[in-house]
C-alpha cells in the first residue's frame, strides 16, 4: 500500500500474523510420532500449555493424517486434562530457525496410544470425520486460545477392531500473559 503525504510516498506492508508471529520466534510446529488405536482403545495428541509457561498458547493449525483403509473420528478438546501417561514429542522445531540460539517453546506437544479413557474435564468443541490414507487439515488462524494449564486434545476413535496408525501436527505461537 503507498500513502501519499505532500509528494512523498510512505510505504506500509501487511503481513500474515504468523508470519509475524515467525519473525518474532514465537511460532513452533512439531508432530506426533504415529499413534495406534482400534475400537474401543483410543489414541489422541495435543498441545499442553504447562501451568508455570507464563504464556498463552495461540493454535494455528493442525492435520490429522490417516494412515489406514478406514474413515476415524477425531474428537477436539479443549481443556481437558491429558489422559493416561502422555508422552512427550522430540518432533518439535521453530518455525523461524534463523534466530540462533533457536528459540524454545514453553507449550509442549504429548500423546498417547491404547486409551481406554476418554477426556476428563474440559469441553468436546467439536468432531471431525478423517477420510482414509489422507491429511485433514485446518486453519485455525490463531482464534483458539488457552492459557498456562490449558489443552488441545484431538481425541482418535476408531469405529472398528482393525488397528488404526495416524499422526497429528500443530502449528502455534506462544505469547507471554505480561504482554
Amino acid at each position: 500500500m503507498t500513502v501519499f503525504n505532500n509528494n512523498r510516498f510512505s510505504k506500509a506492508v501487511n503481513i500474515p500474523n504468523p508470519l509475524y508471529q515467525s519473525l518474532k520466534g514465537r511460532y513452533f510446529v512439531g508432530q506426533t510420532e504415529h499413534i495406534r488405536f482400534a475400537a474401543g482403545i483410543n489414541a489422541w495428541g495435543g498441545l499442553v500449555n504447562p501451568y508455570k509457561s507464563d504464556v498463552n498458547l495461540f493454535v494455528n493449525a493442525f492435520t490429522i493424517t490417516n494412515h489406514s483403509n478406514q474413515p476415524f473420528e477425531a474428537e477436539i478438546w479443549f481443556n481437558s486434562i491429558p489422559i493416561e501417561k502422555p508422552m512427550i514429542s522430540n518432533n518439535v522445531t521453530p518455525a523461524n530457525t534463523a534466530i540462533l540460539p533457536f528459540p524454545k517453546p514453553e507449550v509442549k506437544i504429548a500423546y498417547a496410544e491404547f486409551v481406554k479413557e476418554i477426556p476428563r474435564k474440559g469441553v468436546m468443541a467439536f468432531r471431525r470425520i478423517v477420510p482414509p490414507k489422507s491429511t485433514l487439515a485446518s486453519d485455525e488462524d490463531g482464534k483458539f486460545i488457552f492459557p498456562p494449564g490449558g489443552s488441545f486434545i484431538i481425541l482418535l476413535v476408531s469405529p472398528n477392531n482393525e488397528i488404526i496408525q495416524a499422526e497429528v501436527a500443530f502449528g502455534w505461537f506462544e505469547k507471554n500473559i505480561r504482554e
